[in-house]
């Protein structure tokens, strides 16, 4: 069973040692799937609008106290794209500063390999999702870390075919 609430407040928002806050985020991501069923290895990841719907990014948000880091990025997943998975090891971890808030994050990044899409999800009324091949999420993506992120999975992915 999936809560359909997302969490709301910062009152157990984790913060590093120098302030900044600490956000976690998934690059949900399949293997395309031909007509007759078959898994090809071309990658597809699924990118989701801003709220306000005028950005195109990949799930994120606050880490909590109350839960792990893997925790965190799948309940982002599940509350912004309406995704379940399996969270895999960790990309990496970025410094940025909000553009619209000027402030501080210590952000980090996981690949999920998504095994379910659920047809409701607590942010499908202010989100669109979207699958597309690599290149497309790369060019629409408006956040440079999680294009670092991007590139990272794309190499851990084909690293792991040969």
């Amino acid at each position: 069973m999936v809560c359909l609430v997302s969490r709301t407040g910062r009152h157990l928002q984790r913060y590093d040692n120098l302030g900044r806050r600490q956000v976690v985020g998934c690059i949900p991501y399949r293997f395309k799937c031909s007509s007759d069923g078959t898994i090809s290895d071309e990658l597809e990841v699924l990118v989701i609008s801003s709220q306000k719907g005028q950005k195109m990014m990949f799930p994120k948000g606050g880490w909590e106290l109350d839960e792990s880091i893997e925790e965190a990025a799948l309940r982002e997943s599940i509350e912004e794209a309406g995704v379940i998975g399996n969270v895999e090891c960790e990309l990496g971890k970025w410094y940025f500063i909000s553009k619209s808030h000027g402030t501080f994050y210590e952000g980090y990044m996981f690949p999920l390999l998504v095994k379910e899409e659920l047809d409701f999800w607590p942010e499908q009324n202010v989100r669109q999702r979207t699958w597309m091949n690599v290149k497309e999420a790369r060019d629409v993506c408006q956040h440079w870390w999680m294009k670092e992120a991007l590139d990272i999975l794309v190499e851990r992915l084909a690293s792991l075919k040969q």
